[in-house]
This record gives C-alpha cells, structure tokens and sequence, in this order.
C-alpha cells in the first residue's frame, strides 16, 4: 500500500518532498499521514500554493492485519500527529513498536511458524558522507546475518530454522496438496518498507537510483525477497544542500545502512500473540 508515490517521480511538478511516512494497517493505515499534514501545515512546512501550503507526503504500508490479530487494529491521523511532535535524531525506537507493531517474517510455512519482524535502523560513513536506514521487515521470507546464518524466519516444528528457500524449493516437487498450502501461507502479509538518507547531494534522478540500489541489502539479507507475494517500497533521500560523491560510494554506503537495519528489525523484536521474536532472547546493543 501506498500513497503520493507520484511526487516522487523525477518528472514530478514538486521539488522536494516534506515528509515521508511508514506506517502499519495496510491500506487503512495509510490514512495516518492525513496526522502528518496537518502537523506540517501547522508549521507552514509544504508545497506553496498561495493561500497555504500542501504538504508533500509519500507513504508506504505494511500488511500486517492478519499477524496483528486483530482486524481493526490500525493507526490514526493522531497517532501520526503525536508522532511527529515526539520525533528526535538522536533516539528512535526500534523492534516491535510503531509501524513495526505486527511485522512478522518467515510465513512460509504458515503463521504458527514464523518470527517477528519490526523497524531497524542502520547507519554507514566513510568519514565524509553518512549514509542512514529505517525499515519496517514484514517479509515472507527469512532474514540473514552479515555472514548468511539464517537469524529469523520460518521455524521447523522442533523451533529450528527451516529454511524457507529450501521448503519452497522442496514444495515444488511435493504432493499438490503440500504446495497448496505454502501457497496459502504464503499470502498472509508481506512487504518490508524502507527509508535511506544520505548527506551527499543528489538529483531526484540520482536519487531513484540510490533507492533502486539500496535493495541490493533486501536481497542480501531477505531470503527469498522480491517474490510475488512481496510488495517492497525503499524511499531515498538527500539534504538540499552537501558535499558531492560518486554515486556507486554513496550506494555502497546506503546498502551497508539497510542491511544494518534489517538485521536489527529482527534482533530487537519482541514476541506477541505466541510469535516468537529475537528480542526475548538476544542482548542488545
């Protein structure tokens, strides 16, 4: 689910974007942003059209209605609005909080079966251009450590990691009725949603490209990613002004970021509703 994805566009009339939301609820969460706007309006923060301004405000969605429980379990333009007035730089809270409130990953083999996912944040410099990351992981697939161990996702019956490229891969040649029901586990609500920002100066071309380069992590870190029954989102962006750098630096950087925060999405997640979640167990830093 999205919204106001067109601004974003290179083609795009606006210059700039104001504020970029990620959020939970599936498509009913995207109203949340209308909380967005309104704090923004207040300050006179947005796309100028005489007698007031238009605040600019892509968002993404994760599905999350069916791990979450409970159906009408969904964010509010409040919610959005008290957001905005307790956002820091300095401290951001990451797990099962927010638009991470009812990630879950690993649903291959179905919901009793899979881990809780939530938002991460990472961050990557060279000592002259910081690359930063958030992203909310709901994904169907397993997600990997830097050096490939499975960390989160789909458990064996004994609470192993299963694997969930394997069961796929193994699902393909079972009986009808076994490839069914992956099928069916695996629609229950995917899609990792992301932000990278980067203190290098870009062009909006430039910075599609940044975003387009940044899944690079998703696939590194996510296994399977991209499948049909993902629906992934990565916004970039960059300051008006800042030092100039050759863009596959910046990409490294901006990858780096994200795999960061992909993995402590899953590392500081919490358990709810018998869903286990790395953060019960694992010390955090």
């Amino acid at each position: 689910g999205t919204r106001e994805l067109a601004t974003c566009h290179p083609e795009h009339l606006v210059d700039r974007t104001d504020a970029v939301m990620l959020t939970g609820g599936s498509a009913y969460g995207l109203d949340a942003a209308a909380g967005v706007m309104r704090w923004m309006e207040e300050r006179g923060r947005g796309h100028s059209i005489g007698g007031g301004v238009v605040p600019i405000v892509p968002a993404a969605t994760i599905f999350d209605l069916v791990p979450l429980g409970q159906f009408s379990a969904r964010p509010s333009a409040q919610m959005a609005y008290d957001a905005c007035e307790r956002a820091s730089s300095t401290v951001v809270a990451e797990g099962s909080i927010g638009a991470g409130t009812g990630a879950t990953v690993g649903k291959i083999g179905g919901p009793q079966f899979a881990m809780k996912g939530g938002v991460g944040c990472g961050t990557a410099t060279n000592g002259s251009i910081l690359a930063a990351a958030i992203v909310v992981t709901n994904a169907l697939g397993d997600v990997r450590d830097s050096s490939g161990v499975i960390i989160a996702g789909t458990r064996a019956a004994d609470g192993t990691m299963a694997d969930g490229e394997r069961v796929l891969r193994s699902a393909a040649r079972a009986s009808a009725q076994t490839a069914a029901a992956v099928d069916a586990a695996s629609v229950r609500g995917n899609t990792t949603i992301a932000f990278v920002a980067v203190s290098a100066l870009l062009t909006k071309v430039q910075l599609g490209q940044l975003a387009a380069a940044t899944s690079a992590a998703f696939f590194r870190r996510i296994t399977p990613c991209g499948t049909s029954f993902d629906g992934d989102v990565i916004f970039a962006a960059c300051p008006p002004t800042g030092p100039e750098a050759p863009m596959p630096v910046v990409e490294a950087l901006a990858v780096a970021a994200m795999e960061e925060a992909i993995e402590r999405s899953v590392r500081l997640a919490k358990g709810r509703d018998g869903i286990p979640g790395l953060g019960d167990a694992h010390a955090q830093r």
